[in-house]
């Protein structure tokens, strides 16, 4: 009795083992090493599309650079499409180009098209020579279509720079990201769709591929709101603090502050009201801002020179931006935004920028 029940525990045993390995091997089978493998993209499975909305066409297109028309309506057939709605002075979109501008090479000959939607946000952004300076700076080969009425802005309904949808191959918007950041989700996503068009046209799928790795830019929790001059765009903020306050289309002469308050900024000198800009109309004049960040952006026109003082002494080189040269110094040449502080750290500071050249002209403050 007792031979038979070792004889059946031995049996038990070996068919245990059997079954287990034969279980392993099979799923090592199923799972395989081909991320793209029929099994976890299968084409028979029907996605329902009927909850997304199909992009919209490109109206009141003003300049095609980098395309024309005919090439750009025959290159959307069939591609994932990614929108990207930008304008060239802005920082939040020009801390996303690097990445857009990489998922270009990566993937676009794999199915992926990019198009830049430029819709600017200041009068001089509607030049043409301006944006076609501002692509080439950027490495920007892929489509750019300059949307100067918003018409294709307000086609998507959008309200923000930067904006990115995602369509599609069949020209359903998939994915919607506003503002900087979430780079790895979306790349995902436009990996996730190249292979569902694989798929839906017959074509190889290509294996899965890591993704691009860029440092990104990091922002303080707390920092200075972005500043207009023009007050068209300060309307509703509390940003100028002079006491001769805004003067819409006036010149107004605006004398040294007292004090400072933290999140305002203060003209010196005569300065023309604008709807979105102070323009300088004296030969000299200055500007102060007590500010919270570790970087300090303008936005600015006209030809003018430019020096930066941070509390009260020239900038140090810890603290000087990308566009500060021998010195403190800046020299504006043409439309565009310039970096005049950089730091490691964020913290509290008095800056103030000396202007020689009359006719200079301000758009914003932005901070990082």
């Amino acid at each position: 009795m007792k031979s038979e029940i070792k004889t059946a525990i031995i049996l038990t045993v070996v068919i245990a083992a059997s079954v287990g390995a034969l279980s392993i091997i099979f799923s090592t089978l199923d799972s395989g090493d081909n991320p793209a493998s029929i099994e976890e993209f299968d084409p028979e499975i029907q996605i329902d599309k009927s909850g997304f909305k199909k992009a919209p066409d490109l109206v009141g297109i003003a300049h095609y650079l980098n395309t024309t028309p005919e090439k750009l309506k025959e290159e959307m057939k069939d591609k994932v499409v990614l929108y990207d709605i930008w304008t060239y002075s802005c920082i939040n979109c020009i801390r996303t180009l690097p990445y857009i501008t990489a998922w270009n090479e990566k993937y676009g000959d794999e199915g992926l098209l990019i198009i830049g939607i430029h819709s600017p946000e200041f009068e001089f952004e509607k030049d043409k020579d301006n944006v076609e300076i501002a692509i080439e700076k950027h490495g920007i080969t892929y489509p750019v279509v300059m949307d100067n009425d918003w018409e294709t802005w307000n086609a998507f309904e959008n309200r923000y720079w930067p904006r990115k949808y995602v369509a599609d191959h069949e020209g359903y918007i998939r994915y919607d990201h506003i503002g900087e950041g979430a780079y790895k989700e979306t790349e995902k996503l436009i990996q996730e769709l190249l292979k569902e068009r694989s798929y839906s046209l017959g074509l190889q799928v290509a294996s899965a591929e890591s993704l691009v790795e860029i440092e990104e830019f990091q922002h303080t929790s707390f920092r200075t709101p972005e500043l207009y001059f023009g007050y068209k765009f300060a309307q509703g903020r509390n940003q100028l603090g002079s006491s001769e306050g805004f003067n819409q289309n006036q010149i107004t002469a605006y004398s040294q502050p007292e004090k400072l308050e933290l999140h305002k900024f203060y003209p010196i000198g005569e300065w023309a009201n604008q709807k979105d800009s102070m323009k300088l109309e004296s030969d000299t004049g200055s500007i102060k801002v007590l500010y919270h960040a570790k970087e300090v952006n303008i936005v600015t026109a006209n030809d003018a020179d430019l020096e930066i003082f941070l509390d009260g002494i020239p900038v140090e080189e810890k603290y000087a931006g990308s566009d500060v040269i021998s010195g403190n110094s800046i020299l504006v040449t043409e439309p565009n935004l310039y970096n005049i502080i950089s730091s490691q750290e964020s913290a509290t500071h008095e800056l103030e920028i000396k202007i020689k050249g009359k006719g200079f002209e301000i758009y914003t403050f932005t901070f990082g």
